[in-house]
């Protein structure tokens, strides 16, 4: 499947955001992509879409978040959400676009790394690591330790572990683990 992929224009984020809610079977996404957009850390630079001629088909967001580290808060970067279209889905669509997303991060910013909650067969082919073999640990019990992963960039630094902590916006919208 052919896609641009990029990062998204302001005037985009409603097509962005529907093409994303389009992926999930959750009635909480719209609101977890709301509370994101008009949260503290939305930053325009975070956001990357999939698009195919003028359609926006896709979208991954990445907010600012903080690791708890025994000397300092260390601003890091999470991976949430990313979804594409169903009807583009198995397609590869989701696949150029981390890749491409997670290249222009390494490329242009500080951060020593993006953390996740994902599916653990899918997200190592980008370079994903269980977060506990580097020391982290995830900001609720409620994830799996299989699902709580991390992806170094540049800036990583070995000896940076603590807890993750997420932005509010993940809280307030109870997007964070599994619930019963």
């Amino acid at each position: 499947m052919q896609v641009a992929v990029r990062r998204m224009r302001a005037d985009e984020w409603e097509a962005a955001r529907a093409a994303c809610i389009d992926a999930f079977d959750e009635p909480g996404i719209p609101e977890l992509l709301d509370i994101l957009h008009s949260s503290w850390g939305w930053d325009d630079e975070l956001a990357f879409v999939a698009a195919r001629g003028d359609e926006v088909v896709a979208l991954v967001l990445f907010t600012p978040c903080f690791v708890d580290a025994p000397d300092r808060v260390v601003p890091v970067l999470v991976l949430s959400p990313v979804g594409v279209c169903r009807r583009l889905q198995r397609q590869g669509v989701g696949d150029a676009l981390v890749r491409f997303a997670l290249a222009e991060l390494e490329r242009t910013r500080p951060e020593p790394a993006v953390f996740l909650e994902g599916i653990p067969s899918y997200y190592p082919r980008f370079g994903f690591r269980p977060g506990a073999e580097l020391g982290f640990a995830p900001p609720s019990p409620r994830i799996p330790a299989a699902a709580f992963m991390v992806y170094p960039l540049p800036a990583y630094d070995a000896s940076v572990r603590g807890n993750l902590v997420y932005a509010d916006a993940f809280w307030r919208a109870d997007a964070v683990g599994l619930r019963e």
